[in-house]
């Protein structure tokens, strides 16, 4: 006897698959090109290096400048020329202004808005106008200039006073000074966690690259505790947020001389001030100040420290350079003991050193990927700003190490 509900369910179940399969075919013919994708893995394997961005370059030169990518179960479009990244960041940047879910961001930031792994919503213009006008303007950098110029003596006066016989690590005494600088503009003193908030900064900035297993494989929640990457990522949440728990615990019990007009602001009075004024729309959490603390200490440590190295790298390795930035400094320095922060507009070679340092080595060659907030041409991209900078339409001598390219 013919079982007719079993056949219709069966051939419902054949058109359902058979219109989902129509359907995906149809999305992916409108994706841009790009390598061939291996089954579960997509074109993982072709990123899996310790320099993905050079891969990405070396795909977009065979792909041309906008190329789809298939991380596993997501579905990225790297964008790697100057007008499409322009167009991309610029002209649909308010629809690819959302952030995918991130398993390290939200464990750091306490499931918590922040600046750099929150969608577009009003919490986040909210953060991103207090970022704008309170903490990154113009005064109040300017307002932090003496510990920059005071921690840039300290750290020239360690390495005059070593012995010449004595090897110098430049690369941990910079992040050092890096560290110390954010650490009084953030804090107002030097962090008495120094050594282990600085270990952990270099974990957590190890941790939020790359693709780790759960943020490839969303849909596999069980991956999150299986794939053994969430119990470091709390461990050191755990550690970093007691740190920072204790610094605004001190900051409310000195409100009294925070209120004195003489004392001057660092970046976590301003957050408390703001966070009790009663003047925003959305309140602001404690678990939020922590995530913007920890974003400000991230992202002005490793980063300075990341281009002052690769800037004395490229000068050893160019001694044209070399001497030519330093007559520069000692023109500007002449009959002087320093130069001061407000002089340094004075050294344009040195700008230019900088720059080409940028270009050739930028400190995140990777931006934080974007994920639409609707339908768009180019729907979740990931761009290369390596490649971007690397574009030969950008630089007359793409490259070489010198300064002259940049102009």
């Amino acid at each position: 006897m013919v079982n007719f509900p079993m056949i219709t369910s069966l051939f419902l179940i054949f058109v359902i698959i058979t219109v989902k399969l129509w359907k995906k075919s149809k999305i992916q013919s409108k994706l841009p090109p790009g390598p061939r994708k291996l089954p579960f893995i997509g074109n993982l394997h072709q990123l899996s290096s310790s320099l993905p961005h050079h891969n990405l370059r070396n795909l977009a030169h065979k792909y041309g400048p906008i190329m789809h990518l298939q991380l596993s179960e997501v579905s990225a479009v790297v964008v790697s020329s100057p007008q499409v990244a322009k167009q991309v960041t610029k002209t649909h940047d308010l629809i690819l202004s959302n952030r995918p879910q991130i398993l390290a961001s939200e464990i750091l930031g306490n499931n918590s808005p922040n600046l750099s792994f929150s969608p577009y919503v009003p919490i986040w213009r909210q953060l991103r106008k207090i970022s704008v006008l309170e903490l990154l303007s113009a005064k109040r950098v300017q307002s932090f200039e003496s510990i920059r110029e005071e921690e840039v003596e300290n750290l020239l006066e360690a390495i005059s006073l070593t012995p010449s016989q004595v090897s110098v690590d430049i690369s941990k005494m910079i992040f050092s000074m890096t560290n110390n600088i954010t650490a009084r503009e953030a804090f107002g003193k030097k962090c008495k966690h120094k050594d282990e908030f600085i270990a952990a900064m270099k974990i957590i900035t190890e941790l939020s690259g790359g693709f780790d297993k759960p943020d490839i494989f969303p849909s596999y929640k069980i991956l999150h505790s299986l794939s053994g990457v969430k119990p470091p990522i709390e461990k050191i949440h755990q550690m970093v947020d007691k740190i920072l728990e204790n610094i605004i615990e001190h900051k409310e019990n000195r409100k009294e001389m925070i209120s004195n007009m003489l004392h001057k602001e660092d970046l976590v009075d301003v957050l408390l001030r703001v966070q009790e004024s009663g003047d925003l729309d959305i309140p602001i959490s404690s678990n939020t100040l922590k995530a913007v603390i920890l974003e400000m200490f991230i992202g002005g440590t490793d980063t300075s420290s990341t281009v002052l190295e690769w800037a004395m790298s490229e000068m050893m390795k160019n001694p044209q350079v070399m001497e030519k930035a330093q007559s520069e400094v000692r023109k500007v320095q002449e009959g002087k003991s320093k130069i001061t922060e407000s002089e340094l507009q004075l050294l344009d070679y040195m700008k230019l050193v900088i720059k080409e340092t940028l270009r050739m080595h930028p400190p995140l060659p990777l931006l934080l990927p974007r994920e639409a907030r609707e339908k768009c041409e180019i729907s979740l991209f990931d761009p290369s700003i390596w490649m971007t900078q690397s574009h030969v339409e950008m630089a007359v001598d793409p490259g070489s190490g010198g300064s002259r390219s940049v102009l």
